[in-house]
Order: structure tokens, then C-alpha cells, then sequence
């Protein structure tokens, strides 16, 4: 197939950029600047904004059978006008040009945090059982539930959608989570939510890659997949204590042994948060209500569904990707 992959230059669109060529696809990139990774690897790349509906018009016109729409305004801070145009008005601008060119196929990178309810936790659920957050208190995941919705709303006939929601992907070629995590472990500024025993679903880098890889292969007008959406991870729940401190050990860096009770965490989230709104303060703050939330809540999902309707099963175990992720910063290529 010819595939067109939005956000193609991030750490899980280069992973499905490479999945895609190894397949053997012609695949090409949509992003707003130019990545050297991708270069690389020879993915053509059509640079633009999302919330520019002529440019997304312009780009969708090519001839391609399927979009992965990967890209996405992620983190826990900014404006709700900024996320809103991208994870929103971004989404609808890719089925209105899947829809103008023929594209039959759209594979939505969604995120587990659309079912974020508070403290509650969720354990062995599939996406069926779960329902949508309310009252989320972070940006990010509330337009992910708007784009999320849109998109398996547009499911029919001439156009088959999914919505993938892999839960904390990580592993070489990282940029946002490990970098950070490894920062404040050695500034000695990271401490655990609770007692860090909150079990924990998190994605090794290659099984994001594979389940939107087997998505697409499955997808089709009238496939069980089709319209719904499914939680995606390694299937392995740790403690997530045990998550960070082995992404600490893989990195060489100290590991993290202090606690933060919640309700403290919360009361600093929601000091943060008036605070960066008010002064404004510059990059992201160290805690936000949200944050504390999900970090003191056991959230893992059944991998069944997945299995079931387009066969997805994890292929790299937690403990092999941590070795695979020591040896690439050993290496210096993470």
C-alpha cells in the first residue's frame, strides 16, 4: 500500500515509518518540519500544519490507501486553544481529506488518559468496558477524547477507522519521557505519587509499532476492528516503582525511592498550575493535578480485544526492552 503517516518524524512515527518499509509500503511523512531520520530511512516528506485544512488537502492528495494519524499536541501543559487545534481541528481536517481523496483506511494514534476518571483505577478492562473521562483537568486528554470520538463516529462504508490507545511508549530513540525522568533523578527533584506500588501498563517502542503495523493489515469496511477502540501495551503490569526504576538502571541514573503522599502532590499540582497560569511561568510545570493523579493510580488493560479482532500480541517483554534500551544508550544511539 501507499501510506501516509502523520507526525512520521516523532519517536512512535519513525518506528512506524521503519515497520511500514520493512513490509514493504511506500510510505511517506506529514509533519510541519523536516526530520534528518527520516531522510535516512528515504520516507518522502510533505511538511505542514494540521490546522491548516488546505495544507492537509494538499498533502492527502496523492494517492494513498491508508493514513496513520499519529501526530498530536502531547504533554501536560499549554493553552486549551492550542491543543484544541491540533489533536481537534488537525483530526478533522485528516477524515475530511481522507474523505475527499478516496483513502479507505485510518489508523488513529489515541492515548489510555481519555478514560482518565480521577483516582479511579483501571485493571484488566478493555476499551468496551471503560467509559470516557469526565471532568478531565489536562488539555491534552480532553481533546484526545473530542479527536477520538470524531474519528470512530466517521467509520462506514468507504472509510474503515480505528483508534489505537498505547499506554506510555518508550525504549530507544526516546526524546520526551526518559530524558526527563533521568533529568530530575539526578537533579534528585523525582519522587513516587503514593508508595509507587500502583500496578502499571506501559508499551515497549516495537509493539506500539506492531499494533498499529497489525491494525492497518486488518482494517477494512466491515472488519471487527473497525469503529472501535483498543488499549495497547505490553500486557505486563509492574508496579510503577518498579517502570521508572528500570528505565533509571537502563540510563545509569540514580534510582527513585521517595514519596510524595497524593493529597500533597495534588495540593503542589493544583500551587503549579495557578502558578504558571499567572506569572506566566516558561515550560512545564514540575506537577499538575492530572499528573498526580495518574501517577498514584494502578491503570492496565486487558490485550485480549486486540488479539481477537486484529492479532495483536506483544512481541518484546518489558525486561527484554529494558536490556535492548540499556544497550542503545551503551551504544550512544539512544
Amino acid at each position: 500500500m501507499k501510506v501516509l503517516v502523520t507526525g512520521g518524524g516523532g519517536f512512535l512515527g519513525q518506528a512506524l515509518c521503519r515497520g511500514l518499509l520493512a513490509q514493504g509500503h511506500a510510505v511517506a511523512s506529514f509533519s510541519r518540519s523536516r526530520h534528518a531520520g527520516l531522510d535516512v530511512l528515504g520516507v518522502r516528506q510533505l511538511q505542514g500544519d494540521l490546522a491548516d485544512p488546505d495544507a492537509v488537502q494538499q498533502a492527502f492528495a496523492e494517492g494513498f490507501d491508508a493514513v496513520l494519524h499519529n501526530a498530536a499536541k502531547a504533554g501536560t501543559w499549554g493553552s486549551y486553544a492550542s491543543y484544541f487545534s491540533a489533536n481537534v481541528l488537525g483530526t478533522r481536517h485528516v477524515i475530511a481529506a481522507c474523505r475527499t481523496h478516496g483513502i479507505g483506511k485510518l489508523v488513529h494514534t489515541s492515548t489510555p488518559s481519555v478514560v482518565h476518571r480521577a483516582t479511579h483505577p483501571v485493571e484488566g478492562l478493555g476499551a468496551d468496558a471503560v467509559p470516557y473521562g469526565e471532568g478531565v483537568k489536562a488539555h491534552y486528554a480532553a481533546s484526545k477524547i473530542i479527536a477520538e470520538r470524531e474519528v470512530l463516529a466517521a467509520n462506514d462504508a468507504q472509510l474503515a477507522t480505528i483508534a489505537l490507545r498505547p499506554r506510555l511508549i518508550w525504549g530507544p530513540g526516546d526524546t520526551q519521557i526518559l530524558p526527563k525522568l533521568v533529568a530530575r533523578a539526578r537533579s534528585g527533584r523525582l519522587r513516587l505519587v503514593g508508595d509507587g506500588n500502583n500496578l502499571v501498563d506501559t508499551t515497549y517502542i516495537d509493539n506500539a509499532a506492531q499494533a498499529h503495523l497489525d491494525a492497518l493489515a486488518a482494517l477494512q469496511p466491515g472488519a471487527a476492528c473497525a469503529g472501535n477502540a483498543y488499549f495497547i501495551s505490553n500486557g505486563e503490569p509492574w508496579p510503577l516503582r518498579e517502570v521508572l526504576n528500570g528505565l533509571l538502571r537502563a540510563a545509569d541514573a540514580p534510582q527513585v525511592h521517595a514519596t510524595l503522599p497524593f493529597r500533597l502532590a495534588y495540593a503542589l499540582g493544583a500551587f503549579c498550575e495557578g502558578a504558571w497560569t499567572l506569572l506566566p511561568l516558561r515550560g512545564e510545570p514540575p506537577m499538575t493535578r492530572f499528573l498526580a493523579e495518574q501517577l498514584s493510580t494502578a491503570h492496565w488493560y486487558a490485550m485480549a480485544p486486540a488479539t481477537r479482532d486484529f492479532g495483536y500480541v506483544p512481541q518484546v517483554s518489558m525486561n527484554e526492552g529494558l536490556a535492548r534500551l540499556r544497550a542503545a544508550l551503551v551504544a550512544g544511539k539512544a
